[in-house]
Order: structure tokens, then sequence, then C-alpha cells
């Protein structure tokens, strides 16, 4: 069993330092999807940071992390992605990765706009979706299991938590631990069915995914 683990709407003072603790007692890797306007405060920006010296991987998770590209202009997308990866900036690595604001894990046709899409492409993108969302920020006791079951029905799922100051991540050491009795590997790449635009390459179908321009 492959499984890639995520983290979505960091960084967080309060919960970002128990989560990297964590990692590493597990030795284990993740990726982090980061929403720019935690970055503009430094120490948020030195938990990126800190996550990237760790070895984990660093994407882009929007601006405001409030609004669908469904919902807005055309600039007001592209500039939810250009300004956030501003501020990641060197953290990024070779492969700039996005990850688009999906309300409650919905993956449906406000995810997008062709604006968004465009500049993705250009700009050498990787759309990083996802394929479980236990729901940890509403659930902080309960997502662990309903996460592992997910783990165990499907050969690689991309799992989506959040290191948010819900209580949750509290957990994340029992539910490292459940995996390792699975004989899960824990990747920091993605599974093809979740990458549709790889690199800038359109290698899926997004017309589920976009607003008609």
């Amino acid at each position: 069993m492959r499984v890639t683990l995520t983290f979505d709407n960091g960084p967080s003072s309060e919960t970002t330092p128990l989560v990297l603790d964590t990692l590493t007692r597990r030795e284990a890797r993740a990726v982090f999807f980061v929403v720019g306007r935690n970055l503009e405060k430094p120490a948020h920006r030195d938990l990126a940071r800190r996550a990237r010296d760790e070895g984990h991987r660093i994407g882009n998770h929007t601006w405001s992390h409030a609004i669908q590209f469904g919902d807005v202009a055309p600039a007001e997308a592209v500039e939810e992605i250009s300004r956030t990866q501003d501020l990641i900036g060197d953290l990024a690595g070779e492969e700039l990765l996005f990850r688009p604001y999906g309300r409650g894990g919905a993956l449906d046709s406000w995810l997008l706009n062709p604006a968004a899409i465009d500049h993705l492409e250009a700009n050498a993108y990787t759309m990083a979706l996802w394929t479980s969302v236990p729901r940890d920020w509403e659930d902080p006791e309960g997502w662990a299991a309903r996460a592992l079951a997910d783990c165990a029905a499907q050969a690689w799922p991309v799992v989506v938590l959040h290191d948010l100051p819900t209580g949750a991540m509290a957990g994340l050491d029992r539910f490292l631990g459940a995996l390792a009795d699975l004989g899960a590997e824990l990747r920091q790449d993605f599974p093809p069915d979740v990458t549709p635009i790889l690199r800038g390459r359109r290698v899926g179908d997004l017309a589920g995914l976009t607003t008609p321009a």
C-alpha cells in the first residue's frame, strides 16, 4: 500500500510544530500545501522552511483559501496562485505544486477556471488533487478511523489532513502507527489520476473541474 500524506491550510504556530515533530519521530515525509496569507507572518514562513529543511515538500494552496475559482474573475484566480508562489519562493523545490481550494473537499466544476488553468500550464505547475478527506477539521476524534478505512480501500490514497489548531493532530502519531502496522509506504509523489496537470502539461480530464469560459 502506498499513501501520500498531505497537510493543508497551514502553517499554524499552534499545530505545525507538533505535526513536524510527529513526522520526524515516525521518520515520515509529507507534503504541506500552504495558504499564502499565512506565510505573511515571518514565524509561519519559518515553519514552512523548517518543513522543507526536514525533507517535506511545500505546495501552493491559494492565497486566501476563501474563494473557489469558479466564483471569481480570471485575474483574481491568477493572483491567488501567483501571490502565494511569490511568498513560497525557494521553498518550492524543483516542481511547483498547486492544490485548488475545494469547499469541503468537493471535486467539482467550481475548483478552476480557464485563466487559472492557463496560468498553471504556462508556469509548469503540477496540480495535485486528493482521494481521501477524512474531515479532521470537524471531527478531531473520529477522522483517523475514516482515513484508515480510505487507505485500506485504495491502492494509493492521497490523504488530506490539516495542520490547524483543532486538536485533531493529537491523533496523528496513532494514525501513523496504524499505517505502519498495515505496511503502508509513505510517498511524496502522487498517483497519475490526481495530477491532471503535470509540470505544465495537461494529462487528465479537467472538464468536471472547470467552469466554462
